[in-house]
């Protein structure tokens, strides 16, 4: 039987994973993901999470193996993790009163085809305070975040409002998702399967 390979070690994922009722193994990529200039945000979070995907792949082709990536555009600009408390800070005043956009791209690779999508979501920010930023970094959430922020924690209090599919701002779009890897032949177990 196939099993579900996450290439990934996001707990993030992996919770959006489980919560789903779907039964997988964590083998993350250790790929040294290569970003090209010229891409589109679309291209980009797709290609990223394709590397990923590709690089568990090939040791269990056998498999069916799903990689993610999310990235955070704002004005055109693409925000990393922040490498440290000032860029946490000078991003998060960036994204102050404004709406930017959150891609994260899907790869699911298997013998007999792959399927590659993105969603977007954009989200809104409050004007934030000097203070509010600052005890945001202070909690220490933003620092491996794209963003320098997450919406599923203390991050939420920063956010006005979205539009589009929260769980993609988590770091997986799960709805489809789900709905894509039944079309692999993979499903979520019943709760009494996980009896």
């Amino acid at each position: 039987m196939k099993r579900l390979i996450l290439a990934s070690s996001s707990p993030r994922r992996k919770e959006l994973l489980s919560m789903n009722l779907l039964s997988y193994e964590v083998i993350p990529s250790t790929i040294q993901e290569v970003m090209d200039p010229s891409f589109s945000p679309e291209e980009l979070v797709c290609s990223l999470a394709r590397q990923k995907a590709e690089d568990v792949y090939r040791l269990y082709p056998d498999h069916v193996v799903l990689g993610a990536d999310t990235i955070v555009v704002n004005n055109g600009t693409v925000l990393g993790k922040p490498a440290g408390r000032k860029e946490a800070i000078d991003v998060l005043r960036s994204l102050s009163g404004r709406t930017h956009t959150v891609y994260t791209g899907v790869s699911i690779l298997a013998k007999e085809r792959e399927q590659i999508f993105f969603v977007s979501t954009d989200v809104t920010f409050w004007e934030l305070s000097d203070a509010e930023i600052e005890n945001y970094v202070n909690s220490g959430e933003p620092f491996d975040k794209a963003g320098s922020y997450g919406i599923q924690g203390l991050g939420a209090r920063l956010v006005q409002s979205i539009a589009g599919d929260f769980y993609s701002v988590v770091g997986l779009p799960v709805s489809r998702v789900v709905r894509e890897l039944e079309s692999f032949g993979i499903s979520a177990v019943s709760q009494e399967d996980e009896k």
